[in-house]
């Protein structure tokens, strides 16, 4: 496994490369640096305060972390909650949410996982939340036995076994790869994005964090 400042140099690479490819678990992912737009940037006007205060935090085990220049609002993203019904990123407007898309076979998502479950342990409530949202399209009983065996318990079960969540980004010129992990205020605006694991149980990720929820 790697280090946390090997992964974080390999995430700056990603992001100044502009393309790794990925080949795991008989699956493939290019990694693309991209910054798309999505979404009315005008309704996120009051969003710009908060990416100023995040700015100067993307920093340390959070460098890799793109603040938006113009916030605006994301795709209606649509997945599955813990009891298997539909649900959809409008279902969280009034909390600041971490948005990541992991997959079993994708080594750097299985990497930040734990870390992911500390800051929800230590951030998590009714003003934030990690939501976690598995794209793996089989063996789907594999992503629920991994979590466990590995006692990451403090994030709900999200998924989207048909991937559409990832292929709307795509669309939406923001991702080409995985781990990618999306930080949106309360209003449903993109705030920032970090294509890349992180350390996100570190210090310099809680206070990236807490600048966003105003703390």
């Amino acid at each position: 496994m790697r280090s946390w400042s090997k992964m974080r140099s390999w995430s700056k690479w990603v992001a100044a490369s502009g393309v790794l490819a990925l080949v795991a678990g008989g699956g493939f992912a290019a990694f693309y640096a991209s910054e798309g737009r999505a979404g009315n940037s005008a309704s996120c006007s009051a969003a710009q305060a908060k990416v100023e205060r995040l700015r100067p935090l993307a920093t340390g085990e959070v460098a890799a972390v793109q603040v938006s220049g113009r916030p605006a609002l994301l795709p209606d993203l649509a997945f599955n909650r813990p009891d298997g019904m539909q649900t959809s990123l409008a279902a969280f407007r009034g909390r600041t949410v971490l948005v990541n898309l992991w997959a079993t076979w994708c080594a750097p998502c299985l990497k930040e996982m734990p870390a992911l479950d500390a800051l929800q342990g230590a951030l998590g409530g009714p003003d934030f939340e990690v939501v976690a949202v598995n794209i793996d399209t089989r063996n789907l009983d594999k992503p629920k036995a991994w979590l466990a065996e590995h006692k990451i318990e403090r994030l709900a079960y999200y998924a989207d076994p048909q991937a559409k969540i990832f292929q709307e980004l795509r669309k939406a010129r923001k991702v080409e790869g995985m781990p990618t992990s999306l930080l949106v205020d309360a209003e449903g605006c993109e705030l920032a994005i970090l294509q890349g694991p992180a350390d996100w149980a570190s210090v310099d990720a809680k206070a990236l964090i807490g600048a966003a929820l105003g703390r």
